[in-house]
């Protein structure tokens, strides 16, 4: 899946590599933007969790992820759970 978005968007910016490509979930198209990588918000965060508590995790996706501009390409995160 990475090499098919480096392909699509020149400058991709991914997380830290090979540590998510597994929550790649594909690319996002914005009216009037690039392209940016979308990941899958639960898979990132059960990626964390495995070095980390559930809730711990979450706080660092929320703060450390979540909570960091890199600008207009900094990946967007899909919550993937069904609605209750």
């Amino acid at each position: 899946m990475r090499a098919r978005i480096i392909d699509e968007i020149e400058s991709a910016i991914f997380l830290e590599p090979n540590t998510f490509d597994e929550a790649i979930i594909g690319v996002a198209h914005r009216f009037g933007m690039d392209p940016v990588v979308a990941y899958d918000r639960t898979i990132v965060i059960d990626i964390l969790a495995r070095e980390m508590t559930r809730e711990e995790a979450e706080e660092f996706f929320e703060f450390n992820t979540i909570g960091s501009w890199m600008g207009d390409l900094t990946p967007i995160f899909v919550d993937t759970r069904p609605a209750e």
